[in-house]
């Protein structure tokens, strides 16, 4: 066995500096897992000369890695996209977005039923800072339109809607944008790029959270950021690097080693969602189904002209002569459906919501007990068996 120098301390020096290096020409099916904080230049020149931004070589882990560029790169195809950034969350993801293009006396716009914690950003952390935001009816193009004012930098939309599943005429909500030179963000979670492109609705900016459909396996945490604008994804990424914004590498493996099996994924959830979805739609103590695919959904003629697809995901309202105190006991009842938040994993989930809490009163969604269903990869069968004999517990 070599050593980098006969005069190195074999146990300190040696092992650090050890002169072996394996041979080229391995190749294998999942990627390699690049682990870094420092990389390692050739000379000083090379350090010199080296830029982060462009990523065409590597100047420290944070910026990336030939495992993250990878998962980048993949990320980017799967939206319709050509650039792509990785955060640790999709909250983190959803941040990064606003602290890159807002700044004090900006204003935000985003849609009535927006992810919980991205309103509570910006009601907390960018009121802070002096940026200030308002939520529109999703549903009305035109009177988003006329919301849209001198100070609005950023609107977000959400496809389908979080919760409650409305979903939008995304195209006219972007055209409104546009129309007034309006950055427009899609928080693309539920379509995961599989559902719909997300580019081709027009929109500038398309977040996930890979944590959901990328990821499948309930284990990880991470965001992703992607636009077709080069202008655009250098100001994210300025950003992205002024916060130190970072990704484990083991992490970026388990999100690729998903990947190939996103769609098969989504499809099975997909159609299992959609059978229980049926099933409840028949049933006497609901009042609503709040499913994109299914007529009488909020937007459901807008879904049936963008997707191709739909997520593992619905709601369903119950009847308002249901308490709340019933409606968490049915909860509890369930053996197959685990309680809990997040989605799009192996598991079954579910969450109650009160829409009054929730939302305030709408009287597109009446009164009652949300109850959201997340569909894992059980069988629909036995998931519909197991509502049933939890319904005996509503009294």
């Amino acid at each position: 066995m070599t050593k980098a120098s006969d005069r190195d301390d074999p146990l300190t020096t040696g092992l650090i500096h050890h002169a072996y290096r394996p041979p080229a020409g391995f190749g294998a099916v999942p990627p390699a897992v690049h682990k870094a904080s420092t990389v390692i230049f050739a000379t000083a020149a090379a350090l010199r000369a080296r830029d982060w931004k462009s990523k065409s070589g590597y100047t420290y882990g944070l910026h990336g890695t030939p495992t993250t560029f990878t998962l980048e790169a993949r990320i980017a195809a799967l939206e319709g996209g050509r650039h792509t950034v990785l955060a640790p969350s999709g909250l983190a993801a959803i941040a990064l977005v606003n602290l890159a293009l807002l700044k004090s006396g900006d204003e935000l716009l985003l849609p009535a039923n927006v992810y919980g914690p991205s309103k509570e950003l910006a009601r907390q952390e960018l009121a802070h800072w002096g940026i200030t935001h308002r939520l529109y009816d999703p549903m009305d193009a035109a009177a988003l339109a006329t919301m849209i004012g001198p100070q609005t930098r950023l609107v977000w939309i959400e496809a389908a809607g979080s919760v409650t599943m409305e979903f939008p005429d995304m195209a006219a909500l972007v055209a409104a944008c546009r129309a007034r030179g309006v950055t427009s963000a899609l928080d693309n979670t539920w379509g995961a790029g599989v559902a719909f492109a997300p580019f081709d609705c027009g929109i500038d900016i398309s977040m996930q959270a890979l944590t959901k459909y990328p990821s499948g396996g309930a284990d990880v945490l991470m965001g992703a950021v992607t636009t077709l604008d080069e202008a655009l994804h250098l100001r994210l990424s300025a950003t992205h690097m002024r916060l130190g914004l970072g990704i484990g590498a083991n992490d970026a493996e388990f999100v690729l080693r998903s990947l190939p099996t996103l769609a098969l994924r989504y499809a099975a959830q997909d159609a299992a969602a959609r059978r229980l979805a049926a099933w409840w739609q028949q049933r006497k103590e609901i009042a609503q189904l709040l499913h994109p695919a299914f007529v009488g959904s909020p937007g459901h003629a807008h879904w049936a002209a963008t997707c191709r697809a739909a997520a593992g995901l619905f709601s369903v309202v119950f009847d308002a002569r249901y308490t709340t105190a019933q409606v968490d006991a049915f909860v509890d009842a369930l053996r197959l459906f685990k309680i809990g938040y997040s989605w799009a994993g192996p598991v079954s989930l579910v969450v109650p919501y009160d829409l009054a809490l929730l939302r305030g009163p709408q009287a597109a969604l009446g009164k009652g007990t949300l109850v959201r269903f997340s569909l894992g990869l059980e069988s629909a069968d036995d998931l519909i068996a197991d509502c049933e004999q939890a319904l005996r517990w509503l009294g």
